[in-house]
């Protein structure tokens, strides 16, 4: 674990912000890749990831903010100047929104454009879980004895009783913490899971399948990546055994789920194949870049 890397006069490089910033590019190269095989315009790829780092740190904050009113209201300081509560849910719709707005721009079918986003996502996800497990930023999981439990006694949290938590018989967050104590390395679950989601999502990109159907999947398979890392991670319950964050997976397996079996059947290629609303961006693109 090393919260920070090294220090350059009054920088101070933490390991959280360099691998967030390693999964916006790689998410860049991925769907970079995209472009140029659907033949694109490669720019595009920058100018979603752009937008939707922008949007998506927006989107983040707000649903942090939205979600626990109240604490920020007691201190309005805290919504611009926090480097804390940042919610990968708010990002991610925050971050849609900014591609749809890219997409509009550059006349190229929001369908196509979030189908390359979608294994973009998963693999800036597994990145950035890295940058959990090197920060100690609390997402570690529950107290747990497992061969491969760990402890964060450098996390940039702090590792004590109000961090180190377990779930009491009521399914209640209380503190688990004791000399020597060790937990589940939730963010490393994660980074395997959407790695796993990443490479199935690369491997079907050349099928044949209509606009959206990559995304669908996407929401599918990293909604039940998260929604089983989520018994081991020390989110509050609110739902019985379940926390906020599996209401939310869940939601998002059944709207993929749903999409899937409404697009079943249909055979509009997804790999590259021009679609409605596209026939003018390709063109004026291929002049700009030259």
């Amino acid at each position: 674990m090393i919260p920070v890397l090294f220090h350059l006069g009054p920088l101070t490089v933490y390991s959280f912000g360099l691998m967030m910033a390693l999964g916006f590019l790689a998410a860049d190269y991925v769907i970079r890749l995209e472009c140029v095989r659907r033949g694109y315009d490669p720019e595009y790829s920058s100018s979603i990831v752009i937008a939707a780092a922008v949007m998506g740190l927006i989107g983040s904050r707000l649903y942090a903010i939205l979600d626990d009113l109240p604490t920020y209201l007691a201190d309005p300081r805290t919504m611009i100047f926090s480097g804390s509560g940042f919610v990968f849910y708010g990002g991610m719709i925050g971050g849609l929104f900014g591609a749809y707005l890219v997409s509009r721009w550059y006349r190229i079918g929001f369908a196509s454009t979030i189908d390359m986003c979608a294994p973009a996502l998963a693999i800036g996800q597994a990145i950035g879980r890295m940058g959990c497990q090197l920060a100690g930023d609390g997402d570690w999981g529950l107290v747990s004895n497992v061969p491969w439990a760990m402890a964060y006694p450098r996390a940039i949290v702090g590792w004590n009783s109000q961090t180190v938590l377990k779930l009491d018989d009521h399914y209640q967050l209380v503190s688990g913490f004791f000399p020597g104590v060790r937990v589940h390395p939730a963010p490393v679950y994660e980074t395997i899971l959407y790695l796993g989601v990443f490479t199935i999502l690369w491997s079907m990109r050349k099928t044949s399948y209509p606009p959206g159907r990559m995304m669908y999947w996407y929401l599918v398979l990293a909604g039940a990546a998260r929604f089983f890392v989520e018994f081991w991670r020390i989110n509050p319950r609110v739902f019985y055994m379940f926390s906020e964050a599996q209401l939310i997976a869940v939601a998002m397996m059944i709207i993929g789920g749903v999409a899937l079996i409404l697009t079943n059947g249909k055979t509009q290629a997804g790999s590259g194949q021009q679609h409605p609303g596209e026939k003018e961006a390709r063109p004026q693109m291929k002049t700009a870049q030259a």
